[in-house]
């Protein structure tokens, strides 16, 4: 484990990296809508708002998840550090807790309006494919790693748990937005457990009940549980459009356009 933790940012990258070439290897081979973009005018932007995100999450987050995790493990600190409880029941246990808080807190970003704004830079890509997936506003990452870091210590969640939750909801989130046609009949099957792109497609609708609706990035079930689920969009996948109504032009391209989102008014903020 020590190991792991001492390498886990070589570890991270190479499943990241590996992941995201897999998914652009299979939108190239099996696409499931045309683009209304050339790759050349999304990726460097989409690309490059990841390395902005590292880099100020490096700067401002000097405890990342996984090492909370080892913190408050060694200090006894958490609830389930006080407890001597089975260590693989605890494992998945925490891996499912983390994707219901992540489930929720999607939730909270799409309704109250000051996390909206920062929010709907992910929402504003036009075309949906795994770069979508890892564009977030390095605000956002950064609240996102605090309300990790607060449920980790809180809870004593093991490290390992963290690790894989923080693994698996990279690579869900590239696979979900990915531009990839599955057969039908194994996207039914898939969808019973954990959201597939079709199904997270149409959270990415610019019709605001598609997009306030399946809010999943793992699991498919926590839709289903709490009645946010949506099967499929009122357009059909390929006349559905992707997006927001007042983020479609030039200027919100771009790394620094992107950047730019959360401060410029529009799409029905103040209702959210």
């Amino acid at each position: 484990m020590q190991y792991v933790l001492s390498h886990e940012g070589m570890i991270r990258i190479g499943i990241f990296a590996g992941v995201l070439l897999c998914m652009m290897l299979l939108e190239a081979l099996l696409p499931r809508r045309q683009r209304t973009l050339a790759r050349s005018a999304r990726w460097p932007a989409n690309l490059g708002i990841v390395v902005v995100d590292t880099l100020v999450a490096r700067l401002l987050i000097p405890l990342p998840p996984a090492a909370a995790a080892l913190w408050a493990a060694e200090n006894g600190f958490g609830l389930l550090n006080t407890t001597n409880l089975p260590t693989i029941p605890v494992i998945v246990s925490c891996i499912l807790f983390l994707d219901l808080a992540i489930y929720w807190q999607h939730v909270v970003f799409h309704k109250v309006p000051v996390l909206w704004r920062l929010h709907r830079m992910h929402h504003a890509d036009t075309d949906f494919d795994a770069t979508t997936g890892i564009r977030f506003h390095p605000i956002e990452i950064i609240l996102s790693l605090l309300i990790k870091i607060a449920l980790v210590l809180a809870l004593g969640i093991p490290a390992v748990a963290v690790i894989v939750f923080e693994v698996v909801l990279n690579a869900s989130a590239m696979f979900n937005h990915a531009n990839m046609k599955l057969p039908l009949g194994i996207d039914r099957v898939l969808r019973m457990l954990i959201v597939t792109p079709d199904m997270h497609r149409v959270h990415h609708s610019w019709h605001r009940d598609e997009t306030d609706s399946n809010y999943g990035f793992c699991l498919s079930i926590w839709d289903k549980i709490f009645a946010t689920y949506t099967p499929q969009p009122r357009d059909g996948h390929d006349g559905m459009t992707i997006g927001l109504h007042d983020f479609r032009g030039a200027e919100n391209r771009g790394l620094l356009g992107l950047l730019k989102i959360p401060f410029r008014n529009g799409e029905d903020v103040s209702g959210r």
